[in-house]
């Protein structure tokens, strides 16, 4: 009798050690380049940080075309879409893994046959009880499950729909520092061809007395025609200048009304903010912890270590409990009746024994996604790095350009006011001093120009950043 007990017992549990599929090992996981912790300093998981950067410009007309671009552009829409759907997938996981209680009701007319297993139900026997043929059968109650996941398949799976709600997080942060990169570069770059715009008008205006004083001299007869066919070809110079600059502008207006969803695009000039950011000393990867990609890529990796482990999971047996607490009658008369209630607690194990392989062959697949999560991961650390390392190298040089700029054009100015002194004092003419002028006014052009491309740098340098220099 004891042996027999003990036979009873041990049986299952000799199932469960030695019953389940035979599992075979996988490819080496690979590491990140870059430990996942020097990227996620200053940052709570599955949050983002308020990067409005831009509102350091303290432009009230740069902040309109953002928001507008932040709220209506299609990207941003595909980016909140996508995360709802993560979202969503994430919840019916979690709900996978919880009890679960059903109601259910069912009536059922049906002829008993007489030949058949039920034969004595076809028969009308008031001592038997039966009163066939035809019976009204009904059921309802309630119906109990839950898987107990002993071996965390399901905990996996929640943990890897949890790890991809906060990718497209991230990703959706990216798409909207992207969104906000692109307009605040096609802003500024409209305003630095409106600083240009006005520079070539001033050049055109002493052109124009240039051409007015040489057009008297040669009516007195003091100069000849040709004299002044140079100064009218770099009039012209200047018109097809003013030509180009205007179609940069129209298409730039073209582009912002596309992004912001906006028919037309109006703007107002406004100032080039100075050149005077100062970089951080050192530009080290704890700085790249407001990179959305890299925090995106980070998220992957552990989403699939998650699906990984589910896939090992799944080669054990799975346990699930059920109950059930129902009314159920051959008459519905008799129904709700006392003595037509029925209940049972079931104990269910499902054992994978053979499978052809499948389970195998999904935690290759598990693996080979993470594996190829990692190296995605490693190859934004690289591309990331060299994109900081270059943009900044960018922005030190313009920003000493600048400053040997603004030397030149210091220079230029006191040339102009030499030739204006020397025009009050009636020793020069004041064609001389429009000549005087124009070389001033090409390095303010080019001046502008400069300054134009170190705005453009930094907004480069912020966007590689995933949002500004300061860290946390």
């Amino acid at each position: 009798m004891k042996r027999s007990v003990i036979y009873s017992f041990g049986l299952p549990f000799s199932f469960l050690l030695a019953g389940c599929a035979p599992g075979h090992d996988t490819a080496a996981a690979l590491s990140p380049n870059i430990p996942v912790a020097h990227i996620e300093t200053g940052l709570v998981a599955g949050q983002w940080p308020e990067n409005e950067w831009w509102k350091t410009f303290h432009d009230a007309q740069l902040n309109s075309l953002i928001a507008r671009a932040l709220a209506d552009a299609p990207d941003m829409q595909i980016a909140r879409q996508r995360m709802a759907l993560a979202e969503a997938q994430a919840k019916m996981a979690i709900a996978a893994d919880s009890p679960q209680i059903d109601f259910s009701a069912d009536a059922e007319r049906q002829k008993m046959s007489a030949e058949g297993l039920m034969g004595p139900f076809a028969l009308t026997d008031p001592a038997a009880g039966t009163t066939g043929p035809w019976y009204t059968n009904g059921t309802l109650g309630l119906t109990a499950g839950w898987d107990l996941d002993l071996w965390g398949k399901n905990r996996a799976q929640v943990a890897a729909r949890i790890g991809k709600v906060n990718a497209q997080k991230a990703e959706m942060e990216q798409t909207r520092q992207l969104l906000a990169s692109s307009v605040a570069r096609l802003y500024w770059d409209w305003q630095t061809q409106t600083a240009m715009e006005k520079g070539v008008n001033a050049i055109k205006r002493e052109q124009q007395n240039i051409i007015a004083a040489d057009r008297e001299l040669y009516q007195q007869g003091i100069t000849s025609s040709v004299e002044g066919v140079e100064t009218d070809i770099n009039a012209r110079k200047s018109d097809e200048r003013l030509a180009e600059i205007q179609g940069k502008k129209r298409a730039i207006e073209a582009r912002l009304a596309a992004l912001t969803r906006t028919p037309v695009v109006t703007l107002s000039p406004q100032p080039l903010p100075a050149v005077n950011t100062t970089l951080p000393a050192s530009l080290g990867y704890e700085l790249l912890a407001r990179r959305p990609d890299l925090q995106a890529a980070h998220w992957y990796i552990e989403a699939s270590m998650s699906e990984v482990e589910a896939a090992k999971a799944a080669f054990y047996p799975d346990v699930n409990l059920m109950a059930f607490l129902q009314q159920d009658a051959l008459h519905l008369s008799d129904l709700f009746r006392s003595s037509a209630q029925q209940m049972g607690v079931t104990a269910g194990l499902t054992l994978p024994i053979f499978d052809s392989g499948r389970l195998n062959a999904r935690l290759d697949i598990a693996q080979a996604q993470s594996n190829l999560s990692v190296a995605n991961y490693n190859k934004a650390v690289v591309e990331a790095v060299n994109q900081v390392t270059r943009t900044a190298s960018e922005v030190e040089t313009l920003r000493v350009k600048n400053q040997h700029q603004q030397q030149v054009e210091a220079d230029a100015a006191r040339v102009v006011a030499l030739a204006r002194a020397r025009f009050n004092a009636g020793m020069l003419a004041g064609s001389r001093v429009s000549e005087a002028k124009i070389p001033a006014l090409q390095e303010h052009i080019a001046g502008v120009r400069l300054q134009g491309q170190y705005i453009d740098a930094t907004l480069q340098l912020t966007s590689a950043l995933g949002g500004g220099y300061h860290n946390g």
